[in-house]
């Protein structure tokens, strides 16, 4: 009884603190899909391979989006014409390279600042080396779903004239009720500029995409905090200790921990908190920065984008890159 009382109190210490985070990462990103016409940042990218990945990489601070959101994101990019190393720059870093992820983690590490330090600064560097990478693929549509790369080659004037960058897939949601839409002359049936449409009716957009991913996030959020108490509660505290203080097994651990729970890059942060006096500064920073990098509910969408091989590849690189940088952090610096 005991152990459930101490559960059920880390359970609701992590809901208290993530919540906010919560409501705030969804009504700043409904302000952005309805509020701001992101077009005319896709006309400035930078055409330069690294500093395009670069770039992408930090286009977050401008469209936070989810480890979810960002595949829908990242795919209307390449179907705009946006250089592949902005477009996987983006995919890796938004859902950590955004100033409510920021926040969120140096509330939960306040008193680790080096944690919040390490996940910015690894997130930005392997996202940008990655996309870098796929650039010297001059040409990207062998690593593309066929559908993907007949509409790259496809150059209509109506695409000209669309505001889909945050059309499907938001800060925490991530998805949409509607299908993805990947033909240019399906966005005339949208909002042809959504800046021009009248307040109150954005307003009313924006309340009830509020409204539906506070009540869906609710749930991914009641679930990770449920799985992070039990495992904190009810795993012995010697194998816990055991795993969490070797420089190699305690990384190893929390990357696949981070891949399997897959949950919300801000929710994250508290989750992480949970096992900060038992596991290694670098095991904590892996899981920070891998996990939303790689999201294993949002395979499907990243398979409405790219082939399996170029996923793991994506995987395998940004796997070995967190494993060197976090085993760095544990054996020289922390």
């Amino acid at each position: 009884m005991a152990q459930i009382n101490s559960a059920f109190t880390l359970f609701m210490s992590l809901m208290v603190e993530a919540m906010p985070f919560l409501l705030l990462g969804v009504l700043f990103s409904g302000l952005l899909q309805f509020f701001i016409d992101e077009r005319k940042l896709v006309a400035i990218l930078p055409k330069n391979a690294f500093l395009g990945a670069f770039v992408g990489s930090c286009i977050g601070f401008l469209f936070p989006v989810c480890e979810c959101g960002n595949v829908p994101v990242a795919r209307r990019l390449l179907l705009q014409g946006a250089p592949t190393s902005v477009a996987i720059g983006f995919l890796l870093a938004a859902p950590t390279i955004n100033p409510i992820v920021f926040w969120a983690t140096w509330t939960a590490f306040r008193d680790q600042p080096e944690v919040v330090f390490f996940r910015i600064l690894f997130s930005l560097i392997i996202a940008t080396v990655i996309g870098w990478v796929f650039s010297v693929q001059k040409d990207v549509r062998p690593l593309l779903q066929s559908g993907v790369a007949a509409y790259m080659n496809r150059k209509l004037e109506a695409s000209s004239s669309a505001s889909p960058l945050l059309q499907s897939g938001t800060y925490f949601l991530g998805q949409s009720n509607k299908p993805l839409i990947t033909d240019p002359l399906e966005y005339q049936a949208m909002l042809s500029n959504k800046t021009e449409k009248p307040a109150n009716y954005r307003f009313h957009l924006l309340l009830d995409n509020t409204i539906q991913e506070m009540r869906e996030l609710g749930g991914v959020l009641v679930l990770g905090s449920a799985i992070a108490a039990i495992l904190q509660v009810f795993v012995p505290r010697d194998f816990i200790l055991g795993l969490g203080q070797d420089n190699v097994t305690s990384i190893l651990a929390m990357l696949l921990l981070a891949a399997v729970v897959s949950i919300c890059s801000t929710v994250g942060s508290f989750f992480a908190l949970s096992f900060a006096s038992t596991f290694t500064t670098g095991s904590l920073v892996a899981f920070l920065v891998f996990g939303p990098m790689i999201d294993l509910k949002g395979v499907g969408l990243m398979l409405s984008v790219f082939k399996p091989r170029a996923i793991l590849y994506i995987f395998g690189l940004a796997g070995l890159l967190t494993f060197l940088f976090c085993l760095f952090v544990n054996l020289y610096i922390s």
